[in-house]
């Protein structure tokens, strides 16, 4: 037994059936030599039309007929294909894309459970296997009479610190309307993360010398992790640190409950409990 394939003609349409192996080559010969004839009374007024070319060739093939046992080895490739097997020859299991959003984007989303008041205590120490780079920049060039400011960013308090994934921080320098007044620059993912404190160490260097920067401007800090339920990195809380905060020394400043308030207009403590935003100012002027 074969399988073979039918042409319906005009409609052009094609399906399978069964032959026996003895009428097979009948139906082969007998339709080659039909479309011959149809090419010699056509020699000298045109050439094959598309419906006796697909014909021509699919009937005139070698390979046009299949073995019904041929057919049947492929159906647990079939079944299979799509399947997932962590046994080939390593889990190539994908991994979900992480969508970073910008910011306001997450005022039309739900608000995470996890309020500093409530849920569970701190997680345990833990540490990052690798570390992801940020967009960090470098000191801008000195200028006489100029000051410009780094500030090191030492560690972040906060009640589940333990449980927080691949954190870093988002800083940025805005006006009171909120618009950026220099490049906004992104951390590498936290140092390591112990009791109640996710900890940087890390520098950053503000793109404007501090004259420059125009009245009410404030420098923002968005503390930002993974939700893998949810795929996509969040903002948890913001800090930020006003013109007459910019003093060497260390400072801590509070933080406040998300979405990003720019303009500082509606602000809410993220906790009561003693946690804050450490940082570490240092002024260079020439």
């Amino acid at each position: 037994m074969r399988v073979g394939l039918h042409h319906s003609g005009s409609s052009q349409e094609y399906g399978l059936f069964f032959i026996r192996e003895g009428d097979c080559e009948r139906e082969k010969v007998s339709a080659s030599r039909h479309l011959q004839k149809e090419a010699q009374s056509q020699h000298n007024n045109s050439e094959f039309t598309e419906d006796q070319k697909v014909r021509r060739c699919i009937l005139t093939s070698n390979s046009f007929f299949f073995k019904l046992e041929d057919l049947k080895k492929l159906e647990p490739i079939l079944k299979n294909i799509l399947t997932y097997n962590k046994e080939f020859p390593f889990d190539v299991q994908p991994v979900p894309l992480r969508k970073i959003l910008a910011p306001g984007e997450e005022e039309h989303l739900e608000f995470e459970e996890d309020d500093e008041e409530g849920g569970a205590g701190a997680g345990s120490p833990d540490s990052f296997p690798a570390r992801v780079p940020g967009t960090l920049l470098p000191r801008l060039p000195s200028e006489p009479g100029m000051t410009l400011l780094t500030i090191n960013i030492e560690k972040i308090g906060l009640k589940d610190a333990g449980q927080c994934i691949d954190p870093y921080i988002t800083v940025s320098v805005k006006d009171l309307n909120g618009i950026d007044l220099t490049p906004v620059q992104d951390t590498p993912v936290a140092l390591r993360k112990e009791d109640t404190y996710v900890h940087f160490n890390v520098d950053i260097e503000i793109q404007k010398h501090i004259e420059r920067l125009t009245k009410g401007a404030a420098i923002f800090f968005e503390f930002k992790h993974y939700k893998p339920k949810k795929r996509f990195t969040s903002t948890k809380c913001f800090a930020f640190m006003e013109m007459d905060e910019i003093k060497p020394g260390a400072i801590v400043i509070e933080l406040y409950k998300k979405p990003t308030d720019f303009k500082r207009k509606k602000l809410q403590l993220l906790t009561k409990k003693p946690l804050y935003l450490h940082l570490h100012q240092t002024l260079h002027k020439e």
